[in-house]
């Protein structure tokens, strides 16, 4: 059993990799005093991103919403604008968010395996 929050919610996920790019850009190519988003600038639900994860595992997962871990405030969406990280240092994100779950999957199980 899963115990999650609301999976409604919209956030903007970026891949690590991509993140530590987009801060050896910003040393070498941004504007000191300058603010930039570094994110993805699309929005995906929790729910997609606890089905991606599910459908890796040939195990059957149930799933239950646990009222503690409900924000008594939620945004229902989450969303950045990269325009001007992209546009100042050429950074974008390169890694799908598919392929940051098979490798967060992979490592999770790799690890189990070494327990």
């Amino acid at each position: 059993m899963i115990k999650v929050v609301n999976l409604r919610a919209e956030r903007d996920f970026l891949d690590v990799r991509d993140v530590v790019l987009a801060y050896l850009l910003l040393v070498q190519r941004g504007r000191k005093g300058e603010v930039y988003n570094v994110c993805s600038g699309k929005s995906i639900s929790l729910e997609k991103i606890l089905a991606r994860l599910m459908s890796f595992s040939s195990r059957s997962i149930s799933v239950e919403v646990d009222p503690k871990k409900l924000r008594k405030v939620d945004l229902p969406c989450l969303l950045g604008s990269n325009r001007k990280i992209k546009e100042e240092t050429g950074w974008a994100p390169e890694i799908p968010i598919t392929q940051t779950l098979i490798d967060l999957y992979e490592y999770w199980l790799k690890k189990q395996s070494q327990v």
